[in-house]
């Protein structure tokens, strides 16, 4: 009797085994066909996803970096992120400078984010004062590993109030509106400071600073060998050596 009930609780317990794999195949399925069925950029649900936020007015140097710097695979060919970009509504975007970009995903029906990049553009209150932009960082900030911010990006993340107490950076002569504004940020010197990173939050001057903050990120989620192999498939690595 014994015997009989033991084995009772083992087959209970690899049946139990066995429906959570299948659910999981399942809700893999179950994604991958509404990434058919709304046309959305297929992605392999087993590498980590960095998501690029992207609203009018955005500035292309700062949805550029990251999309460039993680979208480069491995040396030896391999692809170890999935970079998607995210916005309000399924429409064509105009960047800060006039180039049109239409997001991936929506708000509402995005993947499991890994790290969420928030940009600028030349009107961050327009962006502070969008409620939809605000929620969405901050359920975000429940499941990422990391945030990063860029230039203006900070009184965005400001606004939402996930990073208070936590060192941040904006664009340069930025800090002062950006402290006055949201008190509890511990505000970095912007003349002094390029990027700035503490715990899972980011931070940079924004434009083509973007791409340091952005390397590393890379490397924190990698290794400094592969930040070096980037660096050199881009030629980065020679604009930095500049004289």
């Amino acid at each position: 009797m014994k015997n009989i009930t033991l084995c009772l609780v083992f087959l209970t317990f690899f049946s139990c085994i066995k429906q959570q794999k299948n659910n999981s195949i399942s809700n893999k399925t179950n994604i991958i066909q509404q990434q058919e069925k709304m046309k959305l950029k297929l992605i392999d649900l087993n590498l980590p996803t960095i998501g690029i936020l992207i609203f009018e007015g955005v500035i292309i140097n700062e949805v550029i970096a990251p999309l460039d710097v993680f979208s480069n695979s491995s040396i030896e060919q391999k692809k170890l992120f999935n970079v998607i970009t995210i916005a309000p509504e399924n429409k064509t975007y105009k960047s800060a400078h006039g180039l049109k970009i239409k997001p991936d995903y929506i708000l509402n029906n995005v993947p499991h984010l890994k790290v969420l990049v928030v940009p600028s553009s030349y009107t961050p209150k327009k962006q502070a004062n969008n409620k939809e932009l605000v929620n969405f960082i901050k359920e975000q900030n429940k499941s990422t590993d990391y945030i990063a911010s860029h230039c203006a990006g900070a009184f965005l993340i400001g606004e939402t109030g996930i990073a208070d107490n936590k060192k941040i950076v904006t664009y340069v002569t930025g800090g002062k509106a950006l402290k006055t504004e949201y008190p509890n940020l511990n505000v970095a010197d912007d003349n002094k400071v390029s990027v700035v990173q503490d715990g899972k939050f980011i931070s940079s001057n924004g434009s083509l600073v973007s791409y340091i903050a952005s390397f590393d990120l890379l490397e924190e989620l990698t290794n400094k060998e592969h930040r070096k192999f980037v660096e050199s498939s881009i030629l980065f690595d020679r604009i930095k050596n500049h004289n």
